[in-house]
């Protein structure tokens, strides 16, 4: 090329240079949200859903400009190694902000990592009481309500049943522990509460029998999936129990297929959830199914919808992709005052134009208001009553509003 073109080019370039630093218009990367949902060992549906919820916001997002007009960039990781995960995900893939993971447990090891980094991390689903007063120099939000929540609302409905005396069952980590503590402090009648340990084990006949040594009248399961299953096996064989609760952790359909029989038709549960009649939960139901051809009963998918939309607006809001900065932004573009704006691609559009144009918006969740308090936990919420049915499906009973 010959040195006159080269001269031109470097003046070119050093003028288009200038004239963004002159407009404060310096280029910046892309915001980049790592995502912690998906075990690569269990591969569950529930899971899956909820990969499927981010990806669908990631393409309203994009679809509607990006933000900073640059398509949001993902990195994916496996919630079988958190914490190395997360580790990777921030040092090697340079992600800004995680959405997930699914556990209180695992949460706690991955703020372990991302918050010495400056990473936001926000979870849909992980509900521990005991995440309110980590250490996390608020970089730690959530999408669900705060067991302090679900705990009395399961102790509430668990006396509606005819309840006076229980046996407990809950897991051993941060999500059982707090669960069963919120559980224990609304509940006024006879209670066994035993511990299971995280790892999965070949019996449990032996904590059931602890559990029913004070005559217990029901079982209050606070499990994951694989134990749970298990459990009541072997308390529905032995002849311990036939009347269970369940927290929200097994809501799941085929929970009941694998029991069989039609033993747990009319059992009921508790868990975090939307109200189904809000308007913005209708369109995003309406998005989701339009996106992948069924509509979805999974957990917190909403909520995983939510908190990456949240991200977005936020790092737009802020003008800036750095965690704390993101963090700082992220109250305001969910509260009031602001134009509010509902999920689903015409919804997030217009949250980002009218951020662009320096206005304020109110994003109202698919799931409920994302209406943060000083520790990142929701002020509002709904709690969700649902029993399995003879066909072993599950059928929504009731909501019950929470608010403080």
């Amino acid at each position: 090329m010959p040195t006159r073109w080269i001269l031109l080019l470097a003046t070119a370039s050093l003028l288009v240079a200038g004239a963004l630093a002159a407009c404060g218009g310096e280029e910046r990367a892309p915001l980049k949200i790592g995502v912690l949902l998906v075990n690569s060992e269990t591969q569950t549906d529930t899971a899956r859903d909820r990969l499927r919820a981010f990806k669908l916001a990631i393409k309203h997002v994009n679809e509607a400009g990006g933000v900073f007009g640059q398509p949001v960039e993902i990195a994916e990781g496996d919630t079988l190694n958190p914490a190395e995960e997360a580790r990777r995900l921030i040092e090697e893939e340079g992600v800004h902000a995680i959405v997930g993971p699914n556990s209180s447990a695992d949460s706690l090891l991955v703020l372990e990592v991302a918050v010495p980094a400056g990473v936001l991390v926000i979870s849909p689903s992980a509900s521990s009481p005991l995440l309110t007063t980590y250490e996390d120099r608020d970089l730690f939000f959530r999408t669900v309500l705060s067991d302090v929540a679900q705990g009395p609302a399961l102790a509430q409905l668990t006396r509606e049943r005819g309840f006076e005396n229980v046996g407990v069952i809950y897991r051993d980590d941060a999500w059982g522990r707090g669960l069963v503590d919120a559980f224990r402090g609304a509940w006024t009648g006879g209670i066994v509460a035993v511990s299971s340990p995280a790892e999965l084990g070949e019996s449990y006949l032996d904590l059931i029998e602890e559990s029913a040594r004070e005559g217990a009248q029901a079982l209050v399961l606070l499990t994951f999936w694989p134990e749970g299953e298990v459990i009541l096996r072997e308390a529905l064989d032995s002849g311990l129990y036939d009347q269970f609760l369940f927290g929200d952790a097994l809501r799941v359909a085929d929970i009941a297929e694998a029991v069989g029989g039609g033993r747990l038709a009319g059992m009921y549960g508790t868990v975090s959830g939307p109200s189904h009649d809000n308007p913005t939960t209708i369109l995003w139901d309406e998005a989701f199914r339009d996106e992948y051809g069924r509509g979805t009963e999974a957990t917190y998918v909403k909520e995983t919808y939510d908190a990456t939309i949240a991200i977005a607006l936020a790092a737009e809001a802020a003008g800036a992709t750095e965690g704390t900065a993101i963090r700082d932004a992220l109250r305001g573009i969910a509260s009031a005052p602001g134009e509010q704006v509902p999920p689903g691609a015409q919804g997030i559009a217009r949250g980002l134009t009218i951020i662009g144009d320096g206005g304020e918006v109110d994003y109202e969740g698919g799931s409920t208001s994302m209406d943060w308090d000083e520790h990142g936990d929701l002020r509002r919420g709904y709690i969700g009553i649902w029993r399995f049915t003879a066909d072993g499906t599950i059928e929504d009973v009731d909501v019950i509003a929470y608010e403080r």
